[in-house]
């Protein structure tokens, strides 16, 4: 059976980069700026001033579809620390946990990893195959 939108995996692979890199971005910004939504910031040094630097970093990177395998692949490892860490002992379910989005981010960005940067790329633009 063909799949229902098969002709637009290309266009739709882009956004989903681009959306996902654009929320894990958002996150950096909230720790390290209190932006959106005037959250505290986190101190300077440690563990979470250190994942929001890869947030901002890698999901800017990932948005703009820039060395995207390299930065998705940090990234994912950040979220799976951050399931580990912070969610997994609350309790064994991430909807009991609250670590859907860290497990999602993982999972995503480690498909972004294995994949590359596809269409509306930084690195399509520049002849730079799989990002």
């Amino acid at each position: 059976m063909k799949p229902l939108l098969g002709s637009w995996e290309a266009p739709l692979y882009a956004v989903l980069r681009i959306v996902s890199g654009f929320y894990f971005f958002m996150h950096g910004t909230q720790k390290l700026f209190g932006w959106p939504g005037g959250q505290e910031t986190v101190p300077v040094g440690g563990l979470p001033f250190v994942a929001g630097v890869i947030e901002l970093v890698a999901g800017l990177m990932i948005m703009l579809g820039f060395f995207t395998s390299i930065a998705a692949f940090i990234a994912s490892g950040e979220m799976a620390v951050a399931y580990f860490m912070v969610h997994f002992p609350q309790a064994f379910w991430p909807i009991q946990n609250q670590g859907e989005a860290a497990a999602l981010f993982c999972f995503i960005f480690l498909y972004f990893a294995a994949r590359g940067s596809g269409i509306w790329s930084v690195d399509n633009a520049m002849g730079r195959k799989g990002g």
